[in-house]
């Protein structure tokens, strides 16, 4: 059964918060690989983070590198398919229940939710700004560019 999320499509709370964001403010959209779940994104995006623990790997099959934005900032344009799973005591994930798409990651108590970079719609003009959780990347890469890098979060 999904839990409850600070954001939902189309609901008045959503809707308010989103129009609160100025005009000149860049959009971004994205999905699913079968596009039953798309969102819009209004504001700007945290540059990306390349997460390398255990969760982050099974859930993408290498590590993810997510966005992030505020959860009034997002909307869903479409959202059947999607389910959230709580991961960890902390967490949440959310995911597309159709084609099995990685897409969102909310932590308990916090405003952002993090976006899975790849399911946005190109051109993002973001870049990787950090890896972490290094210390659990899998043994089979290795992370050889000049980025910083965090043993954990």
């Amino acid at each position: 059964m999904p839990s409850e999320v600070a954001f939902h499509a189309g609901s008045d709370r959503t809707q308010r918060r989103a129009r609160s964001v100025t005009g000149n403010e860049p959009t971004y959209t994205g999905g699913c690989l079968c596009g039953g779940v798309r969102y819009r994104i209004r504001g700007e995006l945290r540059g990306v983070i390349a997460c390398h623990c255990s969760q982050c790997r099974r859930t993408s099959g290498h590590y993810a590198a997510m966005t992030s934005a505020p959860s009034a900032n997002i909307e869903l344009t479409a959202s059947d398919p999607l389910r959230w799973y709580k991961s960890s005591d902390t967490a949440e994930r959310g995911f597309c229940g159709i084609c099995g798409g990685n897409l969102f990651w909310k932590q308990t108590g916090r405003d952002d939710i993090s976006i899975t970079a790849g399911t946005l719609d190109t051109p993002t003009n973001l870049s990787v700004e950090e890896h972490i959780f290094v210390a659990d990347k899998s043994d089979y890469y290795v992370i050889d560019d000049d980025l910083p890098k965090q043993q954990q979060w």
